[in-house]
Order: structure tokens, then sequence, then C-alpha cells
């Protein structure tokens, strides 16, 4: 499912305090966020009726056989964490949340990926701060449209939770049954699972090309997983080591020299 926004649709997900992030500004007076609030603002009204951004997105069999999940008919490795925060709970993957294959019933989860109009990072190339406003500000539009995306999934498209009534607040603390873990995020650290995405996707159909390294441009773009499961949850891996290392890699068909430099920044130090 190919879905196309306007930027009004998409500017109340927008999760401002991210974008002050992004721009160093929290802890900062009030009068500098409003006034780069404002400057925003403005960039916004600009790229109305202009511009767009763009969701994919597919909902598919899924059980899980161990760390691997078993999407659409295809074998994904995960990881698993390494150590968990707290010591009375399991160390958790992603599979986690999806029915075992050894069940012998079917479950569901999703893919996604979700991008702008490339113009939105490229327009203004001899004006600094336009262009840092504007590459920020996509990047935040990006991130609403994952938000918007799912929250019609949640409610419509795979239907689980029809009757939710969040207020954006709410949506942005998370406070929906279900997860949306990203490519590149602390649970799934490796940028190469974006080429399974992007056969799983097509995402050339809403514009995204992948680097050698699984980046995909638009900078400004996002993709990943959904998963419905009411316990699932957030996570952080960890450090990776060299035993997770060499099974991700043999799982992968990847040689593990090639599954380090994608993991380089998530692997315990040699």
């Amino acid at each position: 499912m190919k879905i196309s926004y306007e930027i009004a649709d998409i500017e109340p997900y927008i999760n401002w305090l991210y974008f002050y992030h992004a721009w160093g500004l929290n802890g900062k007076p009030a009068e500098e966020k409003r006034k780069l609030r404002a400057d925003a603002t403005a960039m916004l009204n600009e790229w109305k009726g202009r511009f767009h951004t763009y969701a994919l997105f597919d909902i598919l069999d899924a059980n899980s056989d161990g760390d691997d999940l078993m999407l659409g008919g295809v074998r994904i490795p995960m990881l698993r964490q390494q150590h968990s925060t707290d010591s009375s709970q399991p160390n958790l993957c992603l599979t986690d949340f999806v029915r075992p294959l050894s069940s012998g019933i079917k479950d569901r989860a999703g893919v996604f990926a979700t991008t702008v109009d490339a113009g939105m990072e490229t327009d203004y190339k001899d004006d600094t701060f336009k262009r840092i406003l504007s590459q920020t500000l996509a990047d935040r539009l990006a991130e609403g449209t994952a938000e918007r995306m799912h929250e019609q999934v949640r409610k419509a498209y795979w239907g689980y939770s029809p009757h939710e009534k969040l207020t954006m607040e709410q949506i942005h603390r998370e406070d929906y049954q279900g997860i949306r873990p990203a490519v590149g995020y602390p649970s799934l650290p490796d940028t190469s699972l974006n080429f399974i995405l992007s056969e799983l996707l097509g995402m050339k159909k809403i514009g995204i090309r992948l680097t050698e390294s699984g980046m995909m441009m638009p900078h400004a773009s996002v993709s990943g997983f959904m998963f419905a499961h009411p316990q699932a949850r957030y996570f952080d891996l960890g450090r990776i080591g060299e035993d997770q290392l060499a099974d991700y890699a043999r799982r992968r068909g990847i040689p593990m020299e090639l599954m380090r430099r994608f993991l380089q920044s998530s692997l315990l130090k040699r």
C-alpha cells in the first residue's frame, strides 16, 4: 500500500521536541525555540501544495523461528539483546513478539518505509541556515509520516485497534498498542536490513534508493517493522559480541567481515 500525504496532513504529527534536540535547543530559553519554530512554520507553509510525503507498507503472514522472523515467505534474521536492563527480565529479540512457527498458527507483522520529496533537502544550497532547517524539518516530516501511517494501520488497514482514540501527546508518548522499530535504531542497528525491506516493499515506488551500506536516500526516510503484540516494547540491543556477530552473519548468509562493517557502531571493541 502506497499513501501520499499533504504537508498539512503531517504537520500535526511533527514531534517538535526532537526538532529542538536536533538544533541543540533542549534546555535553552523558550524565546530561541519560538523563533526557530516560527522559521520552521514559515518553511512548512512554503512547502504546502508543492511537496508531499510518502508511506509504503504491507502487512504479511509471520512467524518466529528462534531469532529469525519468517515474513511473507522470507526469512529475516534478527539480533537478541545482549544484556537486559532488568535482571529479572529475559534478553529480548523482536521475534519474541510473533507467534513461533512451532505453534502451527499464522501470525502477522508489518513492514514500512516513509520518505519526503527530495526537493525539501536540496532547495536551499546557497543559504546555510535554510539548508539545515529544511533538512531537520524534512527528517521530522518523515518521522511524522511514519507516525500517521502507523495510526492508520492500527485503526484501519491492519485494524487491531479500531477504536483507538489518542491525543497527539499520547501518540508521541507511544501509548498505543504495538511498536514500530526502525532500521538503524537500537533494536535494529543493521542498515543492510533495508535491502530485504526494499525487496518486500519496492522502496523505489516512493523514490527511496539505497547506498552500498543500506542507507536510504533521501536522508529524510524511515523504514522498519510493525508488531502488534500487546506486550511488544522497544529495547536497546547493547554491544554485540563476536559470538552473536558470527551467528548473525551465518544466518544472514553474509561474510563475517562485511557484517562487521554493517554493525561497526554496535560491536564490542576487540
